[in-house]
């Protein structure tokens, strides 16, 4: 399969999508991000010095699901009709799984959407808790799922 975002010429353009049909589209990204067990425990129990370190991420991530086009160049500026971010602790790995579910309808997939936004949740709350963990590692980011469009739907 060629790469959609090369002309003939192998240079970089947009994709047209002016003919493809309008669908109902989704997507669903995870990360984690895995921290030493004090950061972990000021997380969970929301006395981080910064405050609500997982209501800042989850914002952070919305917000960046909005401004994809701005961040990523080729992608096309998209009118989302859903955006949620959600976190999952897990005690025994002191690490935090985000998951980002982005929808529209539109012509063109919301995958680099939620990619994204759990990107830019997870790099807040190491933004956010760096002060007390610098060895925090941000990994896994990864497409879920995704629905509509032309090529179907894909399930990780």
């Amino acid at each position: 399969m060629p790469f959609t975002h090369l002309n003939e010429k192998g240079e970089a353009i947009m994709v047209d999508v002016t003919e493809k049909a309008v669908t109902h589209r989704t997507a669903i990204a995870s990360g984690r991000i895995s921290m030493s067990a004090a950061c972990y425990q000021a997380v969970k129990e929301g006395s981080a010095k910064k405050g609500d370190v997982l209501g800042v991420a989850r914002v952070a991530g919305i917000m960046a699901t909005k401004r994809t086009a701005d961040l990523i160049p080729l992608c096309h500026v998209l009118a989302l009709t859903k955006c949620a971010v959600d976190f999952t602790l897990e005690d025994e790995s002191h690490s935090i799984t985000a998951r980002c579910t982005v929808q529209c309808e539109g012509k063109t997939g919301v995958e680099m959407e939620a990619l994204t936004g759990v990107s830019t949740a997870l790099l807040t709350v190491y933004d956010m808790c760096k002060a007390m963990d610098k060895r925090m590692v941000i990994s896994d980011i990864h497409l879920c799922e995704k629905q509509g469009g032309k090529s179907g739907d894909f399930v990780f």
